[in-house]
């Protein structure tokens, strides 16, 4: 969508003086303007400042960079900040524009944010009862598009965070029709130990006790448990499930015989796939957590190697890594483990083994990443055509796994030199670290993070 080009006086910004700013998170812009904008194909997004307290600050900054980030909009920045265009308690001279029912009354003038570039424009405004109404204004049609109440009072919590990735979410959901993904989180492994963060890169939590060897997490499809291997010193592994509301743990299958590690959720919770390492090979099984009980083995190794299971979005299929005939290469096969088929053959000559296949929300896509000139790199497969694109180019880049927009991925990358999480944008190839913690690998996106399951 195409928005006006015009240049805006100067003089109606100094009828706005600029307010101080005291938001808790820093802010990673991308596109700044002046005051002439000419923005790209992607609708222009304003966030409007305003009053310039804590939590208003701090809002404004989280919604600014969830929008960045969900690269669907091309972002506005103003020189002096963004309260230069916003007026409080202002009077309406020309008519236009509207003022709220907020105790922070503010005039909204479409006419200025179209000169401006905008097509949408969102406000964090102060309630009577204290609760933050966040806004998102439809420019070119002068109406309110979506409004999301934030209740929570202390900025400095993730509870007060994920609310607002929520009303982020919203924001971009009514201006696009798309769902976001600033309400979710990744896990990962860093050192040993689990970790999760924030889909922004914020609030970096630990998960498992110190001092045990974590490995290969994933989360439930409810957004709160975490499945992931604990391994002694021997080097066997356990699966653990572990809610992170209530700290709960569940050991499935213990064992001191074999390594169980690559679990996966079914999209309905009710079964869990993972690998077994073992004197016949390495092994996808299947438990019933519905149940309790009823260990299936789903492939046979014969001396191979099967990993990574990865449930369909309709729990019908399984898609995995097997060396069975020689260089690792993406199968699937149905859940009960029958019909199992090459699914992604390697490129003989151009490309080698690939791994850790993920599907995406849609099942459209399966992401995964192979050798490419002795480098692995992330690549995407449209399912139904079997076509690949390669994703990356620069470092190491491994372990793909898809965010509830299906539109982003995360993995793990040495592009700068040390091991961290990274997220791709697999439309416009706009790629940002998301991690700056010791040397991560294996992350594993989270479904959205609703009000009953904060982090």
């Amino acid at each position: 969508m195409k928005a006006l080009l015009p240049t805006v006086s100067l003089l109606w910004l100094a009828l706005y003086p600029p307010a101080g700013l005291l938001a808790q998170d820093p802010v990673e812009q991308g596109v700044r303007v002046g005051i002439t904008y000419t923005p790209g194909m992607r609708p222009g997004m304003l966030v409007l400042g305003g009053p310039a307290r804590e939590r208003l600050d701090s809002a404004r900054t989280i919604l600014r960079r969830d929008l960045e980030f969900s690269d669907r909009f091309e972002m506005i920045y103003l020189p002096g900040g963004d309260s230069l265009i916003l007026g409080v308690e202002a009077p309406n001279p020309t008519g236009q524009g509207q003022s709220t029912g907020s105790s922070s009354s503010v005039f909204v003038n479409y006419s200025l944010y179209a000169a401006l570039g905008a097509d949408y424009t969102v406000s964090v405004l102060e309630e009577f009862d204290s609760t933050l109404a966040v806004n998102l204004y439809d420019v070119r049609g002068e109406a309110v598009k979506s409004s999301v109440a934030v209740s929570e009072l202390d900025p400095y919590t993730a509870e007060f965070r994920m609310a607002v990735h929520r009303a982020s979410d919203a924001a971009v959901r009514a201006a696009t029709g798309e769902p976001g993904y600033a309400a979710s989180q990744i896990a990962f492994i860093s050192n040993g130990r689990l970790y999760s963060v924030h889909s922004d890169g914020a609030k970096t939590t630990a998960i498992s006790p110190s001092g045990v060897e974590a490995f290969s997490p994933a989360w439930g499809p409810e957004g709160h448990t975490v499945a992931y291997t604990e391994l002694d010193g021997m080097g066997w592994g356990s699966i653990v499930l572990h809610d992170v509301e209530t700290g709960a743990r569940k050991v499935i299958e213990p064992t001191r015989e074999y390594a169980n590690y690559s679990p996966e959720f079914s999209p309905d919770g009710r079964m869990l796939a993972f690998s077994r390492s073992w004197d016949e090979g390495t092994d996808i099984f299947s438990y019933n957590l519905a149940r309790d009980c009823c260990l299936q083995r789903l492939t046979v190794g014969r001396l191979s190697d099967n990993l990574s299971p990865a449930f369909s979005p309709d729990g019908r299929r399984i898609a995995f890594e097997s060396t069975r005939v020689g260089l690792a290469q993406v199968y699937v096969m149905a859940a009960d483990g029958t019909d199992q088929e090459l699914f992604a053959p390697y490129d003989y000559g151009v490309t080698g083994d690939s791994h850790s296949p993920s599907w995406s929300p849609d099942g459209l896509n399966l992401a995964f990443h192979r050798t490419v000139a002795a480098s692995p790199q992330i690549f995407v497969m449209d399912a139904r055509s079997r076509t690949v694109r390669q994703l990356t180019s620069a470092g190491r880049n491994e372990d793909p796994t898809w965010a509830p927009d299906g539109r982003h991925l995360a993995f793990k990358s040495t592009r700068t030199g040390g091991v961290q999480i990274w997220v791709i944008d697999i439309e416009t190839g706009r790629i940002r670290q998301l991690t700056r913690i010791g040397q991560t690998r294996m992350p594993s996106w989270s479904t959205h993070i609703t009000a009953s399951n904060q982090p």
